[in-house]
Order: C-alpha cells, then structure tokens, then sequence
C-alpha cells in the first residue's frame, strides 16, 4: 500500500523536485553568503519548512531583535496558509494521529496543489499518496537548501545581488495570484498601501504601518473580497488529460 502510494506520488513531485532544487540551493548560497553555517538553512528548512520565511528569516536574525516586527511580517508572509488548511478541513478530518500532524505542517504551496488537485485512484490509498507527496517535497527543499549553503562555503564567487532571490520569489508569487485571480482588488489594496507606506515612512520603517494598512483595508472592504471569487487553474490538468 505505502509501496504503491509512493511509485503514484513520485512523478507528480518531479517538476516540484526541479524547481525546489534550484530556489532551495540558493537560499543555501544567501544564508552562506551573510556568514551563515550549513547548519541553520538544514534546520531551518526542516523546522520552518516556508521557504519565502526562511529568506526573511536570515535578515531578521541580522537585524535587531524586535518580536513584534518578526511576528507580523510572519503572518503576513504566510497568511495564505491559512485559506489551504480551511479548504483541506474535510479531507484531513478522517485521518488521525501523527501522519494528521505531518500533512498539516508540510503544507506548502506546492504540495496543498498536487495533494488538492489530485485524487488518487481506488487501489491507491489517498492518505498514504498525500503524506509521500509533502515528504518528498520536504526532502527536495532540505537537501537543496542544505547543498547550497556546504558549496556556498567552499565555492567563493561574487555573491552581490543573490539577495533579490527573496525579491524575485515574492514577485513570483505575487503575479501567479495575479493570473489565478478573476478579480485583483487584494492585490491591488496591498501595492497601493505598500508604495504609500514607503513614501510616506520610509524603507526602514515602511513595513508595519503597511501591514497595519492592509489588513484595515481589508476589513473595510470586507463584503467587495467576499465577492471576488478565485477561479483557480488545475496546473496538473494537461498532465491528467496526458495519463
């Protein structure tokens, strides 16, 4: 069961694997870069396992400690986490114990759109195909994050401007939203308060009003966002059509 659970996930974690590899070994080279031993980006990405996190978090520990700061930026970075694990309240309420703790806590963008797009079949065990898809993911992340940051310090190159992978990630994330969004006003709402919370503070100091900005925004034009349904793009819809 576990056997065949795996040969099924397997291949629906390749394009994954690819990608998890490439974004996963340069966080390594960033965290190298900023002085970093192999052992934080091993551990933070089995622990923290939230990949755009895991760049800010480097910037965050070379910072100075301010909590209040760190915990905002983390729930705003990782909000939409929340709106997977809602959706997957039906599918997980039949599963117990520690595979049920494992599928919540692996959930990241990746694995909740294989592990919510794709229904196994009959003779494929769907709690066993899911938990092999989050850990294989996992283990692409960690060994991707960890093989950057062992050749980040024994492979010495300029490493100016690997900084705006994080940028670049974000950037990323924000225009597939974009295209999977039938409606923009969320995004709309978070540029427009970013950009003026930075002309009017600062890029120092720029961060929690905006958040603060956001988030009253959303509450004001509450009823709009509950109209903006999202139709969501099925990515492994040609690869089904292909099987």
């Amino acid at each position: 069961m576990k056997r065949n659970a795996l040969k099924y996930a397997f291949p629906y974690t390749l394009p994954i694997c690819a990608g998890f590899l490439f974004l996963g070994m340069s966080y390594g080279f960033f965290a190298s870069s900023k002085g970093f031993s192999f052992i934080y980006p091993l551990f933070m990405s089995m622990f923290i396992f939230a990949g755009s996190m895991e760049f800010v978090t480097i910037s965050l520990l070379l910072a100075s400690f301010n909590p209040v700061y760190s915990f905002l930026l983390a729930l705003m970075v990782n909000a939409r986490h929340l709106f997977y694990g809602i959706s997957m309240l039906d599918t997980y309420k039949d599963y117990k114990g520690i595979k049920k703790f494992y599928l919540i806590y692996g959930m990241c963008d990746e694995t909740f759109s294989v592990n919510c797009s794709i229904t196994p079949p009959p003779e494929i065990n769907r709690e066993w195909f899911m938990i092999w898809v989050t850990l294989l993911n996992q283990i692409y992340w960690v060994f991707g994050a960890t093989m950057g940051a062992v050749l980040g310090s024994v492979i010495h190159f300029d490493t100016t401007g690997i900084e705006f992978v994080m940028t670049a990630l974000f950037f990323v994330m924000f225009l597939d939203q974009w295209d999977t969004a039938s409606r923009h006003l969320p995004a709309l709402i978070g540029v427009i308060c970013s950009f003026s919370c930075l002309l009017l503070f600062g890029k120092s100091n720029f961060m929690i009003p905006a958040m603060a900005l956001i988030i009253l925004s959303f509450f004001l034009c509450r009823n709009r966002l509950d109209d903006s349904k999202k139709i969501v793009k099925n990515p492994h819809e040609s690869e089904e059509n292909v099987r």
